[in-house]
Parts: C-alpha cells; structure tokens; sequence
C-alpha cells in the first residue's frame, strides 16, 4: 500500500543498479517493489507498511456500503441474457443500461469515500518528509476542515470520478463489441471466451485509465502543507489539469503503474 503510493509521488530515496534489457544494452534500474519495501521496513520498522491503512479499510468499506444502497433503492431491471447476433439492438441497449446503473453506483461510493481516500493518501505520504501532522482519522478529519474546509476532503475527485467513468464504459462496451462481432456463437468454447472478455479489457482499459489515478492521487496530498506535496519537492498545481499537463510535460504519467521493472528516466 505504501510502497505503491510513494512511487506514484515519485521518491526515489535509493540510487538506480545497472541492468541490460532484452537486447543486451545497459540500462539503469530503479529498485523495486520488494527493494524499496525493504527499505521502508529499515526506516520505518514493518509497522511502516501499513500507513494510511485504518483510512483506507474504513474508505473500502464506505465504498461497498454504498454500492450496496444504491443498487437496492435503484434496482436495475433483468434482461435476459442475449447473445444471438440477430438481437444485436436489444444486447446493446443491456450493456448501455447495465453500464449506466454501474457508473452510477460507482460515482455515488467514490464521493462518499473519497475523504477517507484523501486522508489515507497524506497518512502515507508524511513517510518522506517523517511528518506527524495526520496521525489519526478523527484528528486529520478536523485538521482537514479547519485549514481547508469541506473542498479539502474532496481534492482530487474529479479525476478519479472521470477515470471510473472512463474504466467502465470503455471495458463494457469493447467486452460487448468483441464479444459479439468476434466471437462466433458456434465455436465450442464461446462461452469460455466471453466469460473472460470483459476481464482481459479490464486490464487493458485500467492501463490506459492509470493516468487519473494518479493525478487524482497527487492532488490529494498537494499543496496540503506536507513536504512531499510543496516546492521544491513538487510544484504547488492550481488545478487537477495542470497537475495532469506537468506530468505529461515531464513524461511521467504512468509513473507508478510499474511496480518490478522500473527504468530510470532519462
């Protein structure tokens, strides 16, 4: 959990080791996620892995209550499974609905969740700088209302919700299309295919979605009085969308989404 989110921000508390790629050239690599956990545990003892985590549990936890409301006060009415190419027009109009009731669903839990999300964030991210300014939920709840006001619990929400929305719609509709223009309803493993389609996109998608993540992720500890979200260490972003241009600028959006192989930047 740690691990991971440090590298989003881009700390680097160890030099690279030389490597060779597949052809055979040298090239520089950042540790890993098992090196760097390590070094976490030195500095931090392994209780140091598990910042930010009470948040975070409490955030997962809102997340799936939430679902589970909204999907029992607005159910989504059954539609028999289709996948005759003949009914093209009916299967099309069950993944647009399913995909809306989805989308739903999603949006309402990541607002409900999303300040447990950011406290969690800033809970992890004080390793860099050994702050101790979030030490607890109920105390960084009201820290954060007294300097920031209830926009503070929801900074970097807006890429995330776009990144959800993004997630679904495009996994759902090229699982449809792949399924029902590719797969053949006559091939003896149909049905195991389609059944992993929808999967196999989900990684895909996740990959090309990864970038608000993270800027969502970065926005949450901005500017928010903690060394790794203030100059030098990083600029202080006006906005989710200049957080977004400056990463592109500096070729780091997908910084992070590596966790094994992790070449130094030029």
């Amino acid at each position: 959990l740690l691990t991971g989110f440090l590298l989003q921000v881009g700390h680097e508390p160890l030099p690279p080791t030389v490597g060779r790629n597949v052809l055979g050239r040298k090239v520089l690599y950042l540790p890993g996620f098992f090196t760097y956990a390590r070094h976490i545990v030195e500095v931090d003892g392994k209780r140091g892995l598990f910042r930010g985590l009470t948040p975070r549990l409490i955030s997962s936890t809102l997340s799936t209550i939430t679902r589970g409301s909204v999907k029992k006060a607005f159910p989504l009415e059954d539609m028999e499974h289709v996948s005759n190419k003949d009914d093209v027009k009916t299967s099309f109009r069950k993944v647009v609905e399913e995909t809306s009731h989805e989308m739903m669903m999603q949006c309402v839990s990541r607002v409900v969740s999303h300040p447990l999300h950011v406290i969690s964030m800033r809970c992890m991210v004080q390793f860099i700088g050994r702050e101790v300014k979030y030490s607890g939920v109920f105390s960084a709840i009201g820290r954060i209302f007294k300097e920031e006001g209830i926009l503070g619990f929801f900074i970097g929400l807006v890429p995330h919700i776009l990144g959800d929305v993004i997630f679904l719609w495009c996994c759902n509709l090229l699982a449809h299309f792949i399924n029902t223009y590719a797969v053949d309803d006559n091939f003896s493993q149909a049905l195991v295919i389609r059944s992993y389609t929808k999967f196999v996109m989900g990684i895909a998608v996740s990959m090309l979605t990864y970038p608000f993540l993270l800027v969502g992720d970065l926005m949450a500890v901005n500017n928010c009085g903690l060394r790794a979200g203030l100059p030098p260490y990083a600029p202080a972003f006006t906005s989710w969308i200049h957080c977004w241009r400056y990463l592109s600028a500096q070729g780091q959006l997908f910084r992070g989404s590596s966790l094994l192989f992790r070449r130094a930047p030029m």
